[in-house]
């Protein structure tokens, strides 16, 4: 899953952000659901079941293989901030090309190479900078990092651009600056977005908001309007939401090329209410208020349809589905599965996440968006009273809610290597990476979680600032 990503320049870490499933390719999101929905239609039912098979099948032996540590004092200058020296939780997970980039809580981002099983650098490159978020730009081969500094207070986004094949030098340093021009001062924020290959930031001081080029970072339009109190990006377009109205919200749709209206018109809403949400998805719009139905208008012809506030409950989170035409929701530890008529479509079985909080750095969205990998309760209900239990890696199919495969202490041990003719052990050494932790211990107090789907690894972070790689 790719997420677009929205980092604000609040002096503490934000806690919220827009999450979205990527499309794959370069091709029209629409058009593309539409004929994937049709191959789904029209195949045999033995081709779904060797697509849920080889999904179990590819998932089932996966084991505890390595083990990264984020922490190291030694390998810092004694000139950086104290609290950068200390060990904290691991928050974001990212891999690239065999690289993995692991940030922790203190704003340390440490890389590490599959290839040898070794630590190759911190991506930190000044002694007062604090890695606050990463994203991976495939479009160059890079990995954007966005700090604040010491310097300056924290009180200011820099982001950076690092291509890969530096950092895999151990020369994070090659990097160079983005967006330098701009302001990104509380409550200012920059927001990458794969699905359409922008960058969106927002200037406070000014009230601007700039659109750029994912590729080569050429800004291609600004936004200035004083009145703009969000804005939403769905493939294609932009969702200007204004300062409501007593009974409506302006609302503008804006190409996200160019940033020509394509349609301004105004939503009706209950006088006194306040808006829960309002999110746009291709040529939908929902639109919940507190204590009301769910409103779903389609753009085009501004036919719209309401979903019982009792079946549909203002959720903590959402991810869009951009392949398959749905979203899932989060309340309460749930995921569940809606198409845009309004209709629950999935319920997961056996799949109860760990945080309360929706934690989306717990999970992870494949890019066919069939499968969703999360960190969940384990199987007891013992177990999950107990405060040091370990969770589960439960990996689900997202259309029918089946869950296909779990890593947990009973399974994710080590395997015999029979051409060495010994079994593994839960303390092994490899190159310069040991695994010293337990199955068990590397299922606890899981903080971040990460697939990589080219090498079919998944890769866990914990409170204590440990990776774990997990493979077959």
């Amino acid at each position: 899953m790719e997420v677009g990503r929205r980092i604000s320049a609040s002096p503490r870490p934000c806690s919220v952000r827009r999450v979205v499933a990527k499309k794959r390719g370069g091709s029209d999101g629409f058009v593309n659901s539409v004929k994937k929905l049709q191959r789904r239609e029209i195949s045999s039912k033995r081709d779904r079941a060797f697509g849920m098979s080889n999904s179990q099948e590819r998932f089932r032996n996966m084991h505890l293989v390595e083990e990264y540590d984020t922490h190291d004092p030694k390998g810092h200058s004694s000139a950086i901030l104290p609290f950068l020296m200390k060990r904290t939780k691991v928050i974001e997970i990212v891999a690239a090309r065999d690289i993995v980039f692991a940030l922790a809580h203190s704003g340390v981002c440490a890389a590490f190479s599959r290839e040898k099983n070794e630590r190759i650098c911190f991506m930190n490159v000044s002694p007062d900078e604090v890695i606050r978020s990463l994203f991976y730009n495939k479009n160059n081969d890079s990995l954007i990092t966005v700090s604040v500094y010491a310097s300056d207070n924290f009180s200011s986004l820099k982001c950076r651009s690092t291509r890969i094949e530096y950092i895999r030098r151990g020369q994070p340093e090659a990097g160079f600056a983005l967006f330098e021009s701009e302001s990104l001062k509380w409550p200012g924020f920059v927001e990458f977005d794969d699905v359409n290959g922008k960058v969106l930031t927002y200037s406070a001081q000014d009230s601007i908001y700039k659109v750029f080029d994912l590729k080569n970072y050429t800004m291609l339009y600004s936004i200035s309007d004083k009145h703009v109190q969000e804005i939403k990006i769905s493939p294609g377009i932009m969702l200007l939401i204004y300062n409501r109205a007593t009974s409506h919200v302006p609302l503008k749709i804006l190409s996200i090329e160019d940033g020509t209206v394509l349609k301004d018109f105004n939503h009706l809403l209950h006088r006194n209410k306040k808006v829960d949400f309002i999110e746009q998805f291709n040529e939908k719009l929902l639109v919940k208020q507190e204590n009301e139905n769910l409103q779903i208008l389609d753009v085009r012809n501004a036919e719209m349809m309401e979903v019982s506030r009792t079946d549909f409950i203002t959720p903590s989170a959402f991810i869009f589905l951009y392949e398959n035409q749905l979203f899932l929701t989060f309340r309460n530890r749930l995921v569940s599965v809606w198409n845009f008529r309004g209709e629950l479509v999935t319920a997961f079985e056996d799949h109860l996440l760990w945080h309360p909080d929706c934690n989306t750095n717990n999970i992870y969205i494949t890019s066919d968006q069939d499968l969703i990998i999360s960190y969940c309760k384990a199987d007891s209900d013992d177990h999950w009273a107990e405060a040091n239990a370990a969770g589960s890696i439960h990996i689900s199919n997202i259309l029918t809610g089946k869950c296909l495969a779990k890593i947990n202490p009973s399974n994710g041990g080590p395997k015999i290597d029979n051409r060495e003719g010994n079994a593994g052990s839960s303390r092994k050494q490899s190159n310069s990476s040991v695994v010293s932790s337990t199955v068990a211990d590397a299922l606890k107090d899981v903080t971040a979680l990460f697939y990589d789907e080219d090498r079919n690894e998944i890769y866990t972070g914990n409170r204590h600032g440990f990776v774990h790689v997990w493979s077959n």
